[in-house]
């Protein structure tokens, strides 16, 4: 019920993402029932069935992406402060989000349901005649599992792709195992900090112990002078306990290097910490328990172009995969699932290298004495890499293939038949609109900085022609690629 009122209460702008979802999911499914009356219509034919099936990965895989750029930008079940209190933890909230992508896709499938069973004649009476008239199973039973199963394919993935992305997470860092600490040979028990091996022998290491001990004599020395006599007592305890606060600060101070002392001790000569570790020394609890009193250290920001050498990797092999399919295909016959599996790699190769290409644009935005505009072009690209790279290489991967296809089509004058056409627009659509999505998504998340480039007194044309400058430099890196990709992938197809 709280997805339904949440569904309901959204905005114009949620509900319109909502039935892109909708009608992706309806021309999924749409295809698979025509996958499915293939196979009813020509059962002497299962490899060609399976093919049309496989083919079907392409609009699926599409309509759950965009599934799950749809919930990554719902700003309704986004976690906010004080919601975990009423029951709307992270965990509720995702399992919100799964729900309501369900249902989105529920509906597309009821729709492909109800426009396949029109076109067989089941809810008028009169099949429609036409290209596609193949595939419907016109005269026979449908199987009730089977459109049962394959209708609840686009729900159930994209629902359990939204739960695996927004997936509540711990934002603290983990806690290190920590390394096996090393004492001197001989110690009892272990040190209150932790020790390397090798530090009891390093030079310096018992100089501090040294002073330690000669400090205490000294001290005595003083006190039983000073029962002697007053003034030479006087200056006899102002020098101890000079000589033991300077002891004392020279081993409580941290070195910041080997030569500024080993290791730290107590009067006993333990060793309680290590003189070269720039950390304070951990706090100790009433009970003898010690505590680290910095707390975890900061997480690194992982860097997006580490991922850019393994996406040219995949996407080598994508190509090379079809063009060994390619050339074993023959000329009259359909794409083959190797051609599938190869497209599939390449796409995936671009996705990965998507967000180090982006990267690469902002630092080439800020190179050679960039000024004010460059430079906020070049470091909100950079910053936003990781949003709107990974859209961007898909697109690519898209728009090569449909390069390649035209290209295909000019050489061959072949005819690709509605189906064809019907998974080429849910496919395009889907990659597009979350690109789309992406972009919203991004804007939103610098809003704050907008606003504090707005009140510093930035004019607003600037901030417009940093956008432009943007879109030309991904136009102008990922354009390119999109050819070159393109042209290496039409090549065995046009043999």
């Amino acid at each position: 019920m709280l997805a339904l009122r949440l569904t309901r209460a959204a905005r114009l702008a949620v509900q319109l993402r909502r039935l892109l979802v909708a009608s992706a999911s309806a021309g999924t499914g749409f295809l698979l029932l025509c996958a499915l009356g293939h196979a009813l219509t020509h059962p002497d034919a299962p490899g060609a069935s399976s093919l049309r099936l496989a083919w079907c990965a392409a609009p699926l895989a599409a309509t759950v992406y965009l599934a799950v750029a749809v919930a990554r930008a719902d700003p309704g079940t986004r976690p906010r402060p004080g919601l975990s209190a009423i029951g709307l933890g992270p965990g509720r909230l995702m399992a919100v989000s799964a729900t309501t992508t369900a249902l989105s896709a529920a509906l597309g499938s009821v729709a492909a349901l109800l426009g396949f069973l029109y076109l067989r004649g089941d809810l008028t009476g009169a099949p429609v005649d036409g290209a596609v008239s193949g595939v419907l199973a016109l005269g026979q039973r449908l199987p009730a599992p089977a459109v049962v199963t394959l209708l609840a394919l686009v729900p159930a993935a994209a629902s359990a792709a939204v739960a695996l992305t927004l997936r509540p997470r711990d934002p603290r860092p983990a806690p290190s195992a920590g390394s096996r600490r090393y004492g001197r040979f001989g110690a009892y028990g272990w040190g209150a900090a932790r020790e390397t091996f090798g530090a009891y022998g390093r030079y310096g290491a018992r100089l501090a112990s040294a002073s330690a001990s000669a400090s205490a004599p000294a001290s005595a020395s003083a006190s039983a002078s000073a029962s002697a006599s007053a003034p030479a007592s006087a200056s006899a305890s102002a020098s101890a306990s000079a000589s033991a606060s300077a002891s004392a600060s020279a081993s409580a101070q941290p070195a910041g290097g080997r030569a500024a002392g080993a290791a730290q001790t107590d009067p006993s000569g333990a060793l309680l910490t290590q003189a070269s570790d720039t950390r304070p020394p951990a706090t100790t609890d009433g009970d003898g328990s010690a505590r680290d009193a910095t707390g975890p250290a900061p997480a690194t920001p992982r860097a997006h172009t580490t991922l850019l050498p393994w996406g040219i990797a995949v996407l080598t092999a994508g190509l090379a995969v079809e063009t060994y399919a390619g050339d074993t295909a023959t000329r009259d016959a359909a794409p083959s699932a190797g051609v599938l599996l190869g497209w599939a790699l390449a796409t995936l190769g671009l996705a990965l290298a998507g967000p180090g290409l982006t990267h690469l644009c902002g630092r080439l935005l800020q190179a050679v004495r960039p000024g004010a505009l460059r430079l906020l072009a070049g470091r909100v690209l950079m910053e936003e890499s990781h949003r709107i790279g990974r859209p961007l290489g898909v697109v690519c991967a898209v728009a090569s293939a449909a390069y390649a296809a035209a290209a295909l089509h000019d050489a061959d004058a072949t005819d690709f038949g509605p189906l064809s056409l019907i998974g080429a627009v849910v496919v395009a659509g889907c990659t597009v609109a979350t690109l789309l999505t992406a972009a919203v998504e991004a804007k939103h998340a610098r809003t704050d900085t907008t606003d504090a480039l707005l009140r510093l007194g930035a004019p607003p044309t600037t901030l417009r022609a940093a956008a432009a400058l943007r879109a030309g430099a991904l136009l102008a890196v990922f354009g390119p690629l999109t050819l070159v990709v393109a042209q290496l992938a039409s090549l065995p197809l046009a043999r």
